[in-house]
């Protein structure tokens, strides 16, 4: 009995050992398989450029110099004569080569073997877009864009004499001003902003990388002039963005399409006219109204005269400013409307002279000039938002859409209002 016992002793332990055997050598085999794996051996994704993988190449920065060429440029890097003589029928469908500007940054890519063949050449045009050159057996030309990547910014600022200085203090994206100077110029006189006017806006900011390229798309906004606050929310209606009030009206008002009737258009927007009196081609940048003299000519907009006179070219005339962006001039008058004096206020439709042909001019017309910022533009592409309030189909869906920008806009900010410190991100 005793022996029987022992046998059996004797095959456990032996059973158990061979289970432990097995056991631990299916262990050690998976850690020697798993050791085996070089992590060196991973794939890495390669560092590129414009596309241009950056490790395989010696990469040199330099600065386009004044009177300094393409050409020349390729002539002190050594490229193949061939290329460079087809540098112009290369690029002349993809990018003009003599607008290049002095100042701007370019790259050379110079193979890191013995060689040192250069392979590319990236010229940046702007702060996103770049024209690449590829020395390849023949040279290849190519267009890119930069990723760009809008960052939504609420920033707010009190204003003690100019927004232009209000942006610098703030350390602010001075296009903002120009884009917000836009949207309220019907509401907000920004030549004559007070100390302790405010505004805040909901934008995006476009970046590339960590350098900021301009604004994008101003969401919503409020300007505080003179103790009165102006809201601005962007929606589209009828194909068209615009920007509304709270209520859902237009910030906008129309200008009329024509300043007198009965006319026709004798002479259109030109860069280059024989002029009818001076006989010489000359810039003509205005609309001839052609009219029986004495037709009453009416403002186009609401406005503030700037100029009421005369001089050898326009003859008696008128100059209206309707906003901070758009100005009116109306030529050639025979006399002056009523009550139309230089500081005075007139309405949109009010006459403001009479058709005659005072100054340079052949035969009764008036000459009406249109500048946006101080430029002249063609009077006939103006373009003329819709004015119309929010339509009543839309007025729901609008309301719903303004309610989250409306509780940002007039959130307590979450922090004072402190220079160089207002703007923060929506992440």
């Amino acid at each position: 009995m005793l022996k029987k016992i022992l046998i059996i002793l004797i095959i456990v332990t032996l059973s158990l050992a061979a289970v432990l055997f097995f056991t631990q050598s299916k262990e050690f085999k998976h850690q020697s398989t798993s050791l085996s794996v070089n992590p060196d051996t991973t794939y890495q994704q390669p560092l590129l450029e414009y596309g241009i993988p950056v490790d395989s190449f010696i990469v040199s920065n330099y600065v386009i110099q004044w009177n300094q060429t393409l050409g020349s440029i390729m002539e002190s890097l050594n490229v193949a004569a061939e290329h460079i003589r087809q540098i112009e029928p290369k690029s002349k469908d993809i990018f003009d080569i003599r607008k290049i500007r002095a100042g701007n940054a370019y790259k050379v890519f110079t193979q890191s073997d013995s060689n040192a063949k250069v392979e590319y050449l990236v010229y940046e045009h702007t702060q996103v877009d770049y024209v690449i050159f590829h020395f390849s057996d023949s040279l290849l030309v190519s267009v890119g864009q930069r990723n760009i990547v809008p960052i939504t910014r609420i920033s707010e600022a009190e204003i003690s004499s100019s927004l232009w200085e209000a942006m610098n203090i703030y350390n602010l994206n001075p296009i903002l001003a120009l884009d917000l100077s836009d949207i309220f110029a019907w509401t907000v006189d920004f030549f004559g902003l007070y100390p302790g006017d405010k505004f805040k806006a909901i934008y995006d900011e476009l970046f590339v990388g960590d350098k900021s390229v301009g604004i994008g798309t101003i969401h919503a906004a409020w300007f505080e002039h003179r103790g009165e606050k102006y809201y601005a929310y962007r929606y589209m209606q009828d194909s068209v963005w615009s920007y509304w009030d709270e209520k859902g009206n237009s910030l906008r008002k129309a200008f009329l399409k024509a300043p007198l009737r009965f006319s026709r258009i004798s002479s259109g927007f030109s860069n280059r006219r024989m002029h009818p009196v001076l006989k010489i081609y000359r810039p003509h940048t205005g609309v001839d109204y052609a009219a029986p003299e004495g037709t009453p000519v009416v403002a186009i907009g609401d406005g503030v005269v700037i100029e009421k006179g005369y001089n050898n070219a326009a003859g008696n005339y008128v100059k209206i400013r309707h906003n901070s962006v758009y100005t009116t001039g109306y030529n050639h008058f025979s006399r002056f409307g009523k009550d139309v004096a230089k500081g005075g206020r007139v309405q949109q439709g009010q006459v403001i002279g009479y058709v005659g042909k005072t100054g340079y001019a052949t035969g009764p017309h008036l000459d009406m000039r249109f500048w946006k910022n101080g430029k002249p533009i063609d009077p006939l592409k103006v373009e003329a938002p819709p004015v119309e309030p929010i339509s009543k189909e839309n007025h729901d869906i609008f309301m719903h859409s303004i309610t989250s920008y409306q509780v940002k806009l007039d959130s307590i900010s979450l922090r004072p209002i402190f220079p160089k410190q207002n703007a923060f991100a929506w992440f």
